[in-house]
C-alpha cells in the first residue's frame, strides 16, 4: 500500500516540473501526508496567469481529501478503507472502473515512507528517486454530493508490486509514472484500459534509494522538515 508520502518542492519548483498554471490556491510543502487529509492533485486543464488570463492548456493543482468516496457512495464513511486501488483489479472493481476510464491525476511527491518490521518494532524507510528529482504517482479522483449540496472531492493513489528494493520492507508501492506517461495518463481523450494499465507496472529498482528516517513519522501530526532527515540505525 502507500500510506505517507511527501511533496516538499517550493510552488516555483512544482509549477516547473509539472507544467502547471501560475495559481497557487493552497499548496504548501508537506513532509508527512496521511490519508483523512487534503493532499495536492493535478489534473489538466486550461492554463490562467497570476492576473487570472486564461492560455495555452497547462496543468491544474488542486487539493482532493485522500481516501476516495465514490459519487454513488450513501455516505463518506468509506473513504478511509479506499486510499488506495490496485492498478491489477482497478478495471473490474465499481469503485475504479469509471474512473480508470475518465477521472486519472497525478500526486506530486518526492518520496514515500512504507515500514520495515524488525522484531517487536517497525521502522520507517523513505523511499526517494537516486536523481533526488520529483516524481508523480498514478491516482484516480471523484466528486461526492452531500445531503446539503456541498461536494467532496476525494482521490484514491493506485498501487503495484514492489520491484526489488521496496518488495524487502514491503509488499506493494505506488505506481510511480515515468516522465513520457505523465501527461499521457492526465489526457482526458484516452480511455482504453489496454493503453492505461501498461503504464501501471513497478518503478525501475536501479531508479530507486532509501534511507531511515526518524520513528516519529508513524505520528499523522508531525508535518515538518525532521520528517524527512536521513538517521543511522544503531549497532544491534
Amino acid at each position: 500500500m502507500c500510506g505517507r508520502y511527501t511533496i516538499t518542492l517550493d510552488w516555483d519548483e512544482l509549477v516547473l516540473r509539472f507544467m502547471l498554471d501560475q495559481q497557487p490556491g493552497n499548496y504548501k510543502p508537506r513532509y508527512n501526508a496521511a490519508p483523512g487529509q487534503m493532499i495536492p492533485a493535478i489534473i489538466s486543464g486550461v492554463g490562467r496567469g497570476a492576473d487570472g488570463s486564461t492560455y495555452a492548456p497547462a496543468n491544474r493543482l488542486g487539493e482532493l481529501r485522500w481516501g476516495l468516496v465514490p459519487a454513488w457512495a450513501q455516505d463518506d464513511r468509506g473513504g478511509a478503507r479506499m486510499i488506495n486501488a490496485r492498478s491489477e483489479t482497478a478495471a473490474e472493481k465499481p469503485a475504479f472502473r469509471q474512473l480508470l476510464a475518465r477521472k486519472r491525476c497525478l500526486i506530486p511527491a518526492d518520496g514515500f515512507y512504507e515500514w520495515e518490521r524488525r522484531g517487536k518494532s517497525k521502522q520507517p524507510i523513505r523511499f526517494v528517486l537516486r536523481s533526488g528529482e520529483p516524481f508523480a504517482m498514478a491516482a484516480l479522483y471523484d466528486t461526492w454530493v452531500r445531503p446539503d449540496g456541498t461536494k467532496l472531492h476525494t482521490c484514491s493513489i493506485m498501487t503495484t508490486e514492489p520491484n526489488s528494493v521496496v518488495a524487502r520492507v514491503h509488499d506493494r508501492m505506488p505506481v510511480i509514472l515515468t516522465r513520457d506517461h505523465e501527461e499521457r495518463w492526465l489526457d482526458r481523450r484516452l480511455q482504453s484500459t489496454s493503453e492505461l494499465l501498461p503504464m501501471l507496472k513497478p518503478y525501475a529498482a536501479e531508479e530507486l534509494d532509501f534511507y531511515e528516517v526518524d520513528s516519529g513519522v508513524g505520528k499523522v501530526s508531525w508535518d515538518e522538515p525532521g520528517c524527512i532527515e536521513r538517521i543511522e540505525s544503531l549497532p544491534g
